[in-house]
């Protein structure tokens, strides 16, 4: 990949996850009113997922040789560490920070912590993983 393609492809691929991101930051809001926020955590990754996959393959990453349900596949196998890597670092994240603030504050703090933390593992799993290019092999 040339790397004027990269120099352009990152910044969409921030973009995008950016919204994806606040879509999962907003609607965790929405569910901690319904659960607890470790269970909100988890719900509103789910909602950035779905976002993120549809913005990913619209706008940052060329045509794909896989099939979308192998793109799905790997979007959700890619997202399950950032799953981990999310839930670790708010779930942790808000505990230690509730000795500093209010637990609204911390845990909104510590979730936007966790949301920022997998941005580089994803985007190259998805570069060449689930939006793989025949080029790319």
């Amino acid at each position: 990949m040339p790397d004027s393609l990269l120099a352009r492809q990152f910044p969409r691929f921030l973009v995008a996850g950016g919204m994806a991101a606040l879509a999962n930051f907003g609607s965790r809001f929405l569910f901690s009113e319904f659960m607890s926020f470790e269970y909100a955590v988890v719900a509103a990754f789910f909602v950035g997922l779905a976002s993120g996959f549809l913005l990913s393959r619209r706008y940052v990453f060329q045509q794909s040789d896989n099939e979308l349900h192998t793109e799905m596949f790997y979007y959700v196998l890619v997202n399950l560490l950032a799953l981990v890597q999310t839930w670790l670092l708010s779930v942790n994240g808000a505990l230690w920070l509730t000795d500093f603030w209010p637990l609204q504050i911390a845990q909104a703090s510590a979730h936007l912590a966790g949301i920022m933390l997998p941005v580089i593992t994803s985007y190259f799993g998805h570069k060449y993983l689930t939006f793989k290019e025949a080029s790319q092999e």
